[in-house]
């Protein structure tokens, strides 16, 4: 059941990145405008005095909004191969395979997209999001994992063994 779930959520978050490429550049520019706003109506509340280069802005977010769904995509993707009995090394490999022919895919598929296009720099960033959400899979499986075999030993060595 887990596995299923596990992919399921793969193709749901590969359905939402194909999704916002899908939108027009017209489309995809205001709903990063409105993020844009968002962003520096905060900043304006907490630093007044702040200058703000709204069309800076927006590309950092719109970079950034690649980063972070490339990143969710990634931990998915390696939680997917891991439920799915694959060892950690092949399900790591296997992931970031995954996200980089999907990242080179959704520029192509931009390329269709009326006032959008493909970009190779937008594929590294895909790319480099993956492997961030691959690192922090990693990262978070060896922490718990040193807590458990902490734990495990900590419960041999109770008197009276």
């Amino acid at each position: 059941m887990y596995k299923i779930v596990s992919w399921a959520a793969v193709i749901v978050w590969m359905l939402v990145i194909f999704n916002l490429s899908a939108q027009v550049a017209e489309q995809s520019n205001q709903l990063s405008t409105e993020v844009t706003e968002i962003v520096a109506g905060t900043v304006g509340k907490v630093k007044p005095d702040a200058e703000i280069d709204i069309r800076n802005l927006n590309h950092i977010i719109r970079k950034n909004a690649h980063f972070f769904c490339y990143l969710v995509l990634g931990l998915l993707a390696v939680n997917a191969f891991r439920r799915s009995g694959f060892i950690f090394l092949k399900s790591l490999i296997f992931s970031f395979l995954l996200c980089a022919i999907y990242a080179v895919s959704d520029e192509i598929h931009q390329m269709y997209v009326p006032g959008r296009g493909a970009q190779t720099a937008d594929v590294l960033i895909d790319c480099s999001g993956a492997v961030a959400g691959l690192f922090l899979y990693w990262l978070t499986a060896s922490l718990l994992g040193f807590k458990r075999r902490r734990k495990e030993i900590e419960f041999r060595m109770q008197p009276g063994d």
